[in-house]
Formats: C-alpha cells, sequence, structure tokens
C-alpha cells in the first residue's frame, strides 16, 4: 500500500450520503459517498451499496490514519487510489466513497480511468453536504454533590456532554465528553467551581 499523504486542514465529513452520476465515452460511472466511523462500516456500506452486475464496483476509504482502497479489476493504480486522492483533495476524513462503473463498450486506457473514477468521486464529494470535524477529548473527575448542578451547567457552555455519572458516598463521577480545544478552559472551571478539590484527567 502506498504511503499515507497528508490532508488540508480542516477536515470535514459527510452529513449524509450522497450520489453523482457521470457517462463518459459511453460508460456509466455512479459514485456514492457516505460518513463512516470504522473500516467494518465503510466496507459494510461498499457490500450494501454495489451492483453485482456492474462491470466494476470501485472503492476507497478514509478514517484518520486507516485507509484502503480496492480497483477491483480495473488496471492497477486506475480506481481505487484516484478515489482516495479525491478523497483527500476535498479534504475530507472519515468518508468512503464507491464508484461503480457500467462499461459502455469503449477503452478509456489508463489516463481516462484516472480521471472518469478520480473525477466522479471528487464531483460527488464537492457537491455534498459537509461538516466540520471537530476533535473530541474525554475527561474523567470527581466533584461533591452540592456542586454537581452548576458544574454541569457551566460545562454545558463548554459544549460538554456527560457520558457517564456514577454516584457513590462521597459524591459523582463523570466522565464527559468535550471539544478538545475547550479542555484548558474546563480545567480552569471545574478548579474554580471545586475550590480546587477536583481535578479532571484525560481519559481518552
Amino acid at each position: 500500500m502506498l504511503p499515507c499523504q497528508p490532508m488540508s486542514e480542516p477536515l470535514h465529513t459527510l452529513v449524509g450520503t450522497c450520489r453523482h452520476v457521470e457517462e463518459i465515452r459511453k460508460s456509466r460511472f455512479l459514485a456514492q459517498a457516505a460518513p463512516v466511523a470504522s473500516g467494518a462500516q465503510a466496507l459494510a456500506f461498499v457490500s450494501a451499496a454495489g451492483d453485482p452486475t456492474a462491470t466494476h464496483n470501485c472503492w476507497a476509504y478514509r478514517i484518520g490514519q486507516d485507509y484502503r482502497f480496492n480497483d477491483d479489476g480495473e488496471p492497477g493504480g486506475t480506481a481505487g487510489r484516484p478515489i482516495l486522492q479525491a478523497i483527500e483533495g476535498q479534504g475530507m476524513d472519515h468518508v468512503v466513497v464507491l464508484v461503480t462503473r457500467w462499461f459502455g463498450g469503449t477503452k478509456l486506457g489508463a489516463g481516462g480511468l484516472v480521471r472518469a473514477y478520480g473525477g466522479t468521486a471528487a464531483e460527488c464529494l464537492r457537491c455534498a453536504e459537509r461538516v466540520p470535524i471537530v476533535a473530541m477529548a474525554r475527561l474523567g473527575l470527581h466533584c461533591e454533590f452540592a456542586e454537581l448542578a452548576l458544574l454541569k451547567a457551566r460545562l454545558k457552555e463548554l459544549q460538554a456532554e456527560v457520558e457517564q455519572e456514577d454516584f457513590g458516598a462521597d459524591g459523582v463521577e463523570l466522565q464527559l465528553q468535550l471539544p478538545d480545544s475547550r479542555v484548558d478552559q474546563a480545567h480552569v472551571l471545574i478548579a474554580d467551581i471545586s475550590r480546587g478539590r477536583s481535578v479532571a484527567r484525560r481519559i481518552d
């Protein structure tokens, strides 16, 4: 597999699935893309969205540093890799793209295939609704009962969500998820409200 290429910042992912169709020298190319959280989810999308009666179902996905691509019978490097490069070129992550081809009788040559697969994938992503990917962090902390309501209210202002809340005899154990960019503010807030008794720790 080829070395991973860095992607431009900020990265985006898709809001939902999208499609784009092109006809190139009598061959029909259908690009389908979707947001995914894991390689297994990407492969499941490819399996469900592919057409077994088509000539080729070529695909690529990228999830952080995890990426794969497949030419599905096209000459090596002419389909899957251009699709992956389209994902990178559009600044996308946590995305899978499947490009299905129905052969129309005219050969495109290696360069033509690269342009067809890469171009169809890029146009599909370009026209799709997208959202920026926000790096998230998890924090764990112990707080006293009297401080819980205020602490949760103030943390919500930092876009923190309580993922887990365990009550014990001497207080509450909280697990939070929040944007990574807000972690320093959260540390200060927690220390301030608890008068230094509570210290958040990263658990991700």
